[in-house]
């Protein structure tokens, strides 16, 4: 299980100029990394190691930095290529595509560096890190974060990236455990606590009342203060003095600030939940929903930037931490689906909250009935995954058949 521990370092102001220094001379060397590997060829590692290393050597870079500058510059362009290849940037021929290809991947003077176990080192006893930089190397320069951190930081493995944010130095460090086996066996889970995501509301569950989902995690204030913050900010933006602007720095990331905090508060909550009721947890998986829906003009900006992958990645992190089986499963029709009887007509919701089924007439909240159906998927995945079944040839499907999910036929091509 990996998760990423973010500390804050706390430099002098000489340590603080060599790191600045450090980060710059870094970037300074990938670009010119990036526009040799704009017409190559060859941009992997290597490949490109043979043509620039002895360069950026007499920059300035030690050899172990100027290998980390090397591979960001391949891994930037090998997550373009993967980009255009699945359509990001538009078809093959179009204005955005041919723009992106035919322009070099540029990193700011101040973009994060990674920094292997050869260029930084933790001492975790005394909370310092060692790290060189083109002053030379940084033997005691102090980091300070939450003692669960400090814990977490003793499984470190892996590269740690150096940021610059705001005028303060970070360190993102990569932390890799073994997922512990869930405290719930298979046998003496109690059922499944299927969590259906949106907007109006945030996240409705299977235990939640019906009848009073809208004090449930409701999207209403979130969306009223996400509105007041973009007010704001426009109105900044349209005065553009001085004192504007800065006010504008002092807001910046305050949104991502706050749909991270809501995020957490929320999956603590149904991971605390499920944990007390010994249930499993279900959770769909919005991959992609951006490009597969379509809304009203009012919900577009909504639907864009709320963080649907990061509220799941918190729900699986932490169920997985306190031992709670978890199943992320696919939400196709869940909310199209009766949960009594398995009728799928889009015709069943007529409003937003409402659900009423055309087939044996049972009505309710759409978002309760979808977290029903979401839980059934959860519990047969979370049972066909622990089978000792021979492997089958594809994946599992699961479609509704007399009110029952159940696995569907395969296809003959």
């Amino acid at each position: 299980m990996k998760r990423i521990v973010v500390v804050k370092l706390a430099p002098t102001p000489e340590q603080y100029e060599a790191l600045k220094a450090t980060l710059e001379l870094c970037n300074a060397g990938a670009n010119a990394v990036a526009q040799l590997a704009h017409t190559a060829t060859d941009r992997r590692p290597f490949a490109l190691q043979k043509q620039v290393y002895a360069h950026l050597k007499a920059s300035g870079l030690s050899a172990q930095p100027a290998i980390r500058v090397i591979k960001k510059v391949a891994d930037a362009y090998a997550a373009r290529q993967a980009n255009l290849t699945n359509g990001n940037y538009g078809p093959p021929g179009s204005k955005r595509y041919a723009k992106v290809v035919g322009k070099a991947i540029v990193f700011r003077k101040d973009a994060g560096q990674p920094f292997d176990d050869r260029c930084l080192s933790w001492r975790i006893d005394s909370s310092t890190v060692s790290i060189w930089t083109t002053a030379g190397r940084l033997r005691r320069l102090g980091f300070v974060c939450a003692p669960w951190q400090l814990k977490l930081l003793t499984a470190r493995k892996g590269e740690s990236d150096l940021i610059f944010r705001d005028g303060q130095f970070y360190l993102h460090a990569t932390i890799d455990t073994d997922t512990p086996p869930p405290l719930i066996p298979a046998d003496d889970l109690t059922g499944w606590l299927g969590v259906d995501l949106g907007i109006v509301n945030l996240a409705v569950t299977t235990t939640d009342d019906p009848t009073d989902l809208d004090a449930r995690w409701s999207g209403g204030a979130v969306t009223a203060r996400r509105k007041r913050n973009q007010t704001l900010r426009s109105a900044l933006q349209r005065v553009a003095t001085k004192s504007a602007k800065r006010k504008l720095k002092t807001r910046r990331r305050k949104e991502t600030r706050y749909a991270t905090d809501i995020n957490h508060q929320l999956s603590k909550t149904l991971v605390a939940q499920a944990q007390r009721t010994g249930q499993g947890i279900a959770v769909e998986d919005l991959s992609g929903i951006r490009d597969r829906v379509r809304l009203a003009k009012a919900q577009r900006q909504q639907l864009h930037s709320w963080a649907f992958a990061q509220l799941r990645d918190q729900i699986t992190y932490k169920a997985q931490a306190a031992g709670v089986p978890v199943q992320v499963v696919n939400p196709r029709n869940t909310s199209k689906t009766c949960h009594r009887c398995g009728h799928c007509n889009p015709a069943s919701r007529p409003s937003q909250a409402l659900f009423r089924c055309r087939g044996c007439g049972w009505s309710g909240h759409a978002d309760h009935n979808a977290a029903l159906n979401i839980a059934a998927l959860g519990h047969h995945s979370y049972r066909a995954a622990q089978s000792t079944a021979p492997k089958a040839a594809t994946p599992l499907i699961l479609q509704r058949h007399s009110g029952e999910w159940v696995a569907a036929p395969p296809v003959v091509r």
